[in-house]
């Protein structure tokens, strides 16, 4: 499917589930991050020991949990559950022919909660642009792309991701993973926060067209948030 073909489904999903308002928002968004980009964040590294489940379940019920691995695998979601995350995800076939990872949750068969995981540096260049280093030869691993419907928003679908991604890095013997985080972004802090993440820098990320600029700042003990 041609990236177009996909641009158009995206914005009839977006359309249904949330308004004409939203597809404008977000339609502005994307065409306004081709051609200019200014952002500060702070830059988590989580560790991946032992949690209990129970302290991150969501609150609501009849949801499902689901990894893709692969293009073959989200081939086969597609037939057996009708969702095609490939046909909501601009690059999510590149993304899974490089070796990313995606952690999907469902409620009933509609989509609800999405959160990628590169476990090399090639899968990590298709989940965002920013040049953070992850040191994958020393068990290190990068989560991006996270994203709750908003129809299930305020259910505690990130956070129940993110314990779900931690579980399987864990299993991997994967010791730590890193994800950058907007600063104005507040609901994947607290969630951070709650699996044990520190922050260690912040960070600024400029674009204009083709050129771009990034900048770590670490942080001491004096000045840590």
């Amino acid at each position: 499917m041609s990236r177009v073909s996909v641009l158009l489904l995206r914005a009839k999903d977006i359309y249904r589930m949330e308004g004409l308002i939203s597809l404008l928002r977000t339609s502005f968004d994307y065409v306004k991050r081709r051609v200019f980009e200014y952002r500060s964040y702070y830059l988590y590294e989580i560790p991946t020991g032992e949690l209990d489940e129970a302290d991150f379940l969501p609150q609501i019920g009849n949801f499902m949990f689901k990894v893709i691995s692969s293009n073959e695998e989200a081939d086969e979601l597609a037939a057996s559950f009708g969702f095609d995350l490939r046909q909501r995800f601009i690059d999510a076939r590149k993304r899974l022919d490089k070796g990313a990872i995606a952690f999907c949750i469902f409620v009933g068969k509609e989509f609800a909660n999405i959160g990628w995981v590169s476990l090399s540096e090639e899968a990590k260049k298709t989940l965002d642009p920013l040049p953070l280093k992850v040191d994958f030869a020393a068990n290190e691993a990068y989560v991006g792309a996270v994203e709750t419907s908003p129809k299930y928003r305020n259910n505690r679908l990130m956070k129940y991701g993110s314990f779900k991604r931690r579980q399987f890095l864990r299993t991997k013997g994967i010791r730590l993973f890193r994800s950058a985080v907007a600063e104005s972004n507040t609901a994947p802090k607290i969630v951070n926060t709650r699996l044990g993440g520190r922050i260690y820098a912040e960070a600024r990320y400029v674009k204009i067209l083709w050129w771009n600029y990034w900048k770590e700042n670490p942080l001491t003990q004096s000045n840590k948030t």
